[in-house]
């Protein structure tokens, strides 16, 4: 069995930490075997290494190993492509094409962003997991194939399962043996390391001196969240050693090139509002319509009270509580005031200050009051009689022109016994 130092430099797989030693321990010991392996991580820590090496330290290395990236491929296409497809099974289908199971045979395919498949093509994919059955599309006819699969993804495949958009019999199919490749944040020691070898091989590349980090600088990037991971490390490395003239890098520079706010430290992180915290803002908003409700009614009750009896200061003192719910800290003057205006009608506000100074307005209040609800039941009438006529008793128009409802005007018509 190869060592896991001599697995490293033949695929170039630049690190010491304990866990990236365990990742790829694991994948020497499962490479003789034919069990199919699910890698997971994080995007950018470098999960396309790992299938190389099962391939290559397997008895399959001498055939065929296929790399498909699932989340690249349009879900109406993908099932031809990783099954084949007949001649006029679609639109544009003008002849027999092979997939990449039937033209893998014997080797190896990598499924990348596994997780990405649509739920039609994982019930493909678990009949050849079960029993190397497949079917190309728009064909009766069943084929086998001898592919061992090795799958990565990087979603979070319990949350995807209870989401219903990943099978579970599928997935325990697939992670017969799982490999985690760990964040480069948890690989604190390797860090630097790969700087310098990304700035090493920029260097050589683009024919220039090699840049190199100050003490603080290292600090700095080390501390750094490193959200991409090694891809992220790689740009930034590329970054430095092509646009900096200066071949020792500050730390001021190199923070520079990182965005801001991203140290390795630890962060609050919001989650998606779960069921219950709708129920919960839900309860409230109903319960703040409810109060508001009540409000409303206590209002009218006041205003009726206060439009039959006439006389503000008798309601106010009778109804003292319901005046200070409803007008808070008001003084009383204030509330008198406001009582005054919802017992006076708006049409009749000008004439009764013209006359205000000769009569008792309160009694007048009450006079005012009755004539004007005794006029506006006849002027009602007659505006629904006058838009009927207008618009040939076409209730609909008419309850248009009128502002109401067709429902409400029908009710007005029975009313009224038009």
């Amino acid at each position: 069995m190869e060592s896991i130092q001599a697995t490293k430099q033949r695929f170039g797989i630049i690190g010491n930490s304990a866990t990236l030693n365990r990742a790829i321990e694991k994948a020497i010991q499962v490479s003789p075997t034919d069990i199919s392996v699910l890698v997971t991580g994080e995007s950018g820590v470098g999960k396309e290494s790992i299938p190389k090496i099962i391939h290559q330290l397997s008895h399959r290395k001498h055939n065929k190993y296929i790399a498909v990236n699932c989340g690249a491929i349009p879900e109406g296409t993908i099932d031809s492509e990783l099954f084949g497809h007949e001649k006029g099974a679609f639109t544009g289908a003008t002849s027999t094409r092979s997939g990449y199971f039937e033209v893998a045979d014997g080797g190896t395919i990598f499924l990348d962003e596994v997780g990405e498949l649509p739920l039609t093509t994982q019930v493909r994919l678990l009949r050849v997991l079960e029993n190397g059955e497949f079917i190309k599309v728009g064909s009766s006819k069943v084929q086998k194939t001898n592919v061992r699969i090795v799958a990565a993804t990087n979603v979070n495949m319990f949350e995807a399962i209870k989401k219903e958009k990943f099978r579970e019999d599928l997935y325990y199919r697939l992670s017969t043996v799982e490999i985690n490749l760990p964040p480069l944040r948890e690989r604190q020691e390797d860090i630097h390391l790969l700087f310098r070898k990304f700035a090493s091989d920029f260097a050589l590349k683009y024919k220039m001196p090699t840049i190199k980090l100050s003490d603080d600088a290292i600090q700095i990037l080390l501390k750094f969240r490193w959200s991409g991971n090694i891809r992220q490390l790689r740009n930034v490395a590329e970054q430095v050693s092509v646009l900096e003239q200066n071949r020792a890098i500050s730390a001021e520079t190199l923070r520079s090139y990182l965005p801001s706010g991203s140290s390795n430290l630890p962060a609050v992180i919001n989650k998606t509002k779960s069921e219950s915290d709708f129920s919960s803002e839900r309860e409230i908003l109903y319960k703040v319509l409810f109060d508001m409700k009540a409000d409303l009614n206590d209002l009218k009750k006041l205003t009726m009270e206060l439009m039959k009896s006439g006389n503000a200061k008798d309601v106010q003192k009778d109804n003292e509580g319901l005046i200070e719910k409803i007008y808070g800290d008001n003084n009383t003057e204030e509330s008198l005031d406001d009582l005054q205006v919802l017992a006076i009608p708006q049409e009749v506000k000008k004439e009764q200050a013209y006359k205000a100074e000769t009569e008792d307005k309160y009694h007048f209040a009450e006079e005012i009051e009755e004539e004007e609800t005794l006029s506006l039941h006849d002027k009602e009438l007659e505006l629904i009689k006058k838009s009927l006529e207008r618009h040939g008793g076409k209730r609909k128009l008419a309850a248009e022109e009128l502002g109401i409802s067709e429902r409400t005007l029908y009710r007005k018509i029975k009313q009224f016994d038009l």
